[in-house]
């Protein structure tokens, strides 16, 4: 089983040749190609004070915490992030660091920004129990944001998530170590996917079968590390193997680089180890930088053959402010950087370099 979320397909970008034979009524297409742009973030981790800077007479607003940067969610065709702390709502009681519950307008403002789906596959997703994972899920359904790696039931984990750009089908896949010593629920091993490697094979060889790329996040690593492990890369490989075509890397709360892995039959997957926190409470030492990946996806036909291919990808460097005004601001690192933060301007370049260093 699987849902796609269906996109118009744009004549500026499907190019086409068709013949129409005078003995059959179908039109032949002979080739085209199609390309299209996917975004991703790193951690939403909304620790207290982050919620009580949103606080407003009314509820919460996290919109202007993204405001600088909602012109970059918006403007790929789809945009991924990772919502590190479950969407519980207020109603089962906001809290923070250690067993995080955010308000349901967190959501909400990504939405508006341009987010598409969101990764809840974490080592915080039962830090409240079942019924914030049951809150959160259905308070995406409820906004029209798709979701993937926690779920309500069986049914809804069977459910691979695809979403469709100019007749590209993106499927998304997501899985974390573990969840804090807190144990999965007997029977209920549904509300959230983790790193097991035979049933991430069984997953990835289902969604190949209805999607045209894959993507897989993973909630991996040392917290604070600035690159991979082993086991980091290990795994990477064993995704790439398997026909992952793109893996986004979330959990070590600061950037770690990324790479081309080329598989055993020579064709590549493109990794990013860790994005970092996008929005966070957490200060100094590269945990207030995070960044945006983006992204191109070609689709070719060319005489019946399918061919698609990543490739362009570029990096955004973005950092979280703290002021005494709204304290919590995510902003480009080059404008931060050159505007005066605790970080010298040589950190936008430290930073641009650091990523990019295992690219040819």
């Amino acid at each position: 089983m699987y849902f796609e979320r269906e996109q118009a397909v744009s004549s500026t970008t499907i190019k086409s040749i068709s013949d129409h034979s005078t003995k059959q009524s179908e039109f032949v297409f002979k080739s085209y190609s199609a390309t299209i742009s996917l975004a991703a973030v790193g951690d939403i981790l909304i620790h207290g004070t982050v919620y009580k800077d949103a606080k407003t007479a009314t509820g919460y607003d996290f919109k202007p915490n993204i405001a600088s940067v909602k012109h970059l969610l918006q403007s790929p065709d789809i945009t991924i992030a990772n919502q590190e702390t479950i969407i519980g709502g207020i109603d089962i009681g906001l809290s923070t660091y250690p067993l995080f519950n955010s308000p349901y307008e967190v959501a909400d403002a990504f939405l508006d920004a341009g987010v598409d789906i969101v990764s809840i596959a974490n080592n915080h997703t039962l830090d409240r129990g079942e019924k914030a994972v049951l809150n959160a899920t259905s308070y995406f359904d409820k906004i029209g944001m798709e979701y993937v790696g926690g779920y309500r039931d069986k049914e809804d984990k069977e459910r691979i998530r695809v979403l469709n750009r100019n007749g590209i089908r993106i499927a998304f896949l997501s899985y974390t170590y573990g969840t804090n010593g807190i144990p999965v629920p007997k029977g209920k091993e549904y509300l959230v996917n983790l790193i097991e490697p035979e049933n991430m094979k069984a997953d990835i060889a289902a969604a190949k079968q209805v999607a045209d790329v894959l993507v897989v996040s993973m909630h991996w690593g040392n917290e604070y590390q600035l690159f991979p492990n082993d086991e980091q890369k290990s795994l990477a490989k064993m995704l790439a193997n398997e026909g992952v075509d793109l893996i986004i890397g979330h959990h070590p709360h600061v950037l770690q680089p990324m790479e081309w892995i080329t598989r055993d039959d020579g064709s590549k997957t493109f990794v990013v180890y860790s994005l970092g926190n996008f929005l966070s409470g957490q200060v100094k030492n590269y945990k207030d930088i995070g960044g945006i990946l983006e992204i191109n996806i070609t689709k070719q036909l060319v005489d019946n053959k399918s061919v698609v291919t990543i490739h362009n990808p570029q990096f955004t460097p973005t950092y979280v402010t703290n002021t005494n005004v709204r304290r919590f601001q995510v902003v480009p690192l080059e404008v931060a950087a050159a505007s005066g933060t605790r970080y010298s301007s040589s950190i936008f370049e430290e930073m641009a370099s650091h990523m990019k260093q295992w690219l040819d």
